[in-house]
């Protein structure tokens, strides 16, 4: 005799998962396929997808009409239950590998973009901060793209110091980062 949660109610032993397990564990492998139809086909082939399964993906993202391409996802999702596990978990942490590494780029822009901005509003203060940290840093340099990327802003210009500026700090980040 077999119990509501998939217990034997003789010896207690458990027997399956529960219908609400089964269904989450459905939901989760549904939106894995979505993740998949939003990656770019160079990133699709770098993850640890077989070829059938690279192809299913790569079909689902044809199509364009909403109910068709609902369709062809959920027979993706149907596909992929019947992948083992471990190749899930495997496809799980490929893409959540990725979000880290955007993550972190994101935020090393952020702290390029801050800079840039404290460099061009304070001046020679932010620049004297910036050489401690980054002492192989060329002072003149980046005062004077400091300073024409103001002007800039003041005169209304295009503002070529002030991308330049971005990518001198980005180019000093980067040379310490390696050099660690």
């Amino acid at each position: 005799m077999v119990g509501m949660r998939g217990n034997d109610e003789d010896t207690g032993e458990y027997l399956g998962s529960s219908r609400s397990e089964q269904r989450r564990d459905a939901l989760a492998v549904l939106n894995l396929a979505h993740q998949l139809i939003e990656q770019p086909p160079a990133r699709l082939a770098q993850l640890p997808l077989g070829a059938d399964l690279l192809k299913l993906v790569l079909d689902s993202q044809r199509i364009t009409a909403q109910i068709a391409r609902k369709r062809q996802v959920q027979f993706l999702a149907k596909n992929l239950r019947r992948e083992d596990d471990e190749s899930l978990e495997a496809i799980r942490a490929a893409l959540e590998h990725d979000k880290a590494d955007s993550r972190r780029e994101n935020a090393t822009l952020h702290r390029i973009e801050a800079m840039r901005d404290r460099l061009i509003a304070d001046g020679d203060d932010a620049l004297s901060e910036l050489l401690e940290e980054y002492p192989q840093a060329d002072r003149q340099h980046l005062r004077q793209l400091a300073r024409n990327a103001h002007q800039e802003k003041l005169q209304n210009r295009p503002p070529h110091a002030f991308r330049e500026l971005f990518r001198e700090l980005r180019e000093l980040m980067q040379e310490d980062a390696s050099d660690r």
